[in-house]
């Protein structure tokens, strides 16, 4: 690749007019600008913005870390974060931890090395680890997204107000008449699959009965397993809706009842939470509770922007929405 130095042959120039161009173009004439540029050009050169970067001790990467990058709730969060990322010149890279602690550490270690812009980061446990802490301690700024952070703690988040939406869940699936529900979670502490939980029995109360199923993950496999599990017994003994902890479990759920010639919703209503695009595409279109993805990313990043220009760590809830479709669209058999 072509280096600095022959550029600055090629056009007949200095190293520091060459450095100019490429960071302070403002200070160097027109022509001596034009006669750099045609020398880039011609020599194809690509400078080495690591290297710039490692010099001058500032990064223009914000990591982000994910619990499953197969989720495509995390890939809609990562597209709101890249919007706004782009308009201040900076890069968004992913790292994925998938729901390991271990590996979740090794990120941020390497993240902390590289000396990188700050993390947004979806945390596999509630409480700071030990690397999370290291990686602020070295004073990188980090988000927690879709996980919220007491205001005493220092810690900013963004998050949306899990609680809530199983309550509409919940409010929903009552008002259709459904006084037997299952929910579909994971066994795994994790904070907004434990809300979830807690808003739809809020809303169900003494109305009817929750029951939980834990799953073996939050995937479409794990859902399509939990719904045969549901399935098993007879008609009668098994609940007449399902609420899910996130859209893929509900997706798993749909097909196992096609597979088994369940009708959805008359015979099993099915929710789900995120509102993913192919919630709205499924074979039944899926009632899902609504999170603002795109939002929580762009939020994300002018928070994480905010603690880099110096300004307090800030703490942001949203409120999601309830998206009615077909598979919820019949009251409940008698």
């Amino acid at each position: 690749m072509a280096t600095v130095k022959e550029v600055a042959q090629r056009a007949g120039v200095s190293l520091g007019t060459v450095s100019n161009v490429l960071n302070r173009p403002e200070v160097v004439s027109e022509a001596l600008r034009t006669r750099v540029q045609d020398a880039i050009a011609e020599l194809g050169f690509v400078r080495n913005e690591s290297a710039r970067q490692l010099r001058a001790g500032v990064s223009r990467t914000i990591a982000m870390v994910v619990l499953d990058v197969a989720n495509p709730f995390f890939t809609d969060v990562i597209a709101g974060a890249e919007e706004l990322a782009e308009r201040h010149d900076a890069l968004v890279v992913m790292c994925n931890s998938a729901n390991s602690a271990d590996r979740e550490a090794r990120h941020l270690r390497r993240l902390d090395q590289q000396r990188v812009l700050g993390v947004l980061l979806t945390p596999v446990h509630d409480a700071p680890s030990s690397a999370l802490s290291e990686v602020r301690d070295h004073g990188t700024p980090v988000v927690l997204v879709d996980r919220g952070a007491a205001t005493a703690t220092g810690q900013a988040s963004v998050a949306v107000d899990d609680v809530l939406g199983g309550r509409l869940a919940g409010e929903h699936l009552v008002g259709a008449g459904h006084r037997d529900i299952a929910y579909v979670g994971v066994a795994a502490p994790l904070r907004q699959v434990q809300e979830r939980l807690r808003g739809v029995r809020e809303a169900v109360g003494g109305a009817g009965t929750v029951h939980v199923v834990d799953a073996t993950g939050m995937s479409v496999r794990a859902g399509s397993q939990a719904a045969a599990q549901i399935l098993a017994g007879g008609e009668q003994d098994r609940p007449t809706a399902v609420f899910c902890a996130n859209d893929l479990l509900a997706l798993g759920v749909l097909n196992e009842c096609v597979r088994r010639g369940v009708r959805v919703p008359d015979e099993l209503a099915v929710v789900g939470y995120d509102d993913i695009g192919f919630a709205a595409t499924a074979t039944v279109p899926l009632t899902s509770v609504r999170q603002p993805r795109e939002l929580l990313g762009r939020s994300a990043v002018e928070l994480l922007l905010a603690q880099v220009e110096g300004r307090a760590a800030q703490q942001i809830v949203f409120e999601p929405e309830l998206v009615v479709r077909r598979s919820t669209g019949r009251r409940a058999r008698a």
